[in-house]
């Protein structure tokens, strides 16, 4: 059974390479706070908007309990991810927000052309909800 605050799911996009290079060994067993299973290149729109949400909900996570990771994350989001695993087109941009707001929000933006406004694709936020 994981320990994983927030589960990871295998659905998200394979690593491709050349076939002249080896075979990718097999994913890894889940360690309690990863983001991905194994090395996630995200290559356009479509995919950042599909898969990107579930690997910053667990990136959020892991800010709430990992004050380094938080520090990390809120100086470089997209050099954090990188490093972790989760590689993301030029044209994308995060932005952590932390100032105006009692719990942190990510917000993930697309530029097309550097003369050209950003534009805002998606924003999480943890939420705390009880019930009853």
């Amino acid at each position: 059974m994981s320990r994983a605050l927030v589960p990871v799911i295998s659905r998200l996009p394979a690593l491709t390479r050349p076939r002249a290079e080896p075979e990718l060994p097999k994913a890894q067993p889940v360690q309690d706070f990863d983001l991905v299973q194994q090395e996630t290149h995200l290559r356009n729109r479509s995919q950042v908007e599909r898969f990107l949400p579930d690997i910053l909900g667990r990136a959020l996570a892991r800010i709430w309990i990992d004050p380094m990771f938080r520090d990390r994350f809120s100086s470089d989001p997209k050099r954090t991810l990188a490093d972790y695993g989760v590689h993301l087109p030029e044209t994308i941009h995060i932005d952590f927000v932390t100032e105006g707001s009692l719990r942190p929000q990510v917000v993930v933006m697309e530029q097309t052309r550097p003369d050209a406004p950003r534009r805002r694709l998606l924003y999480l936020q943890l939420v705390m909800m009880a019930g009853k």
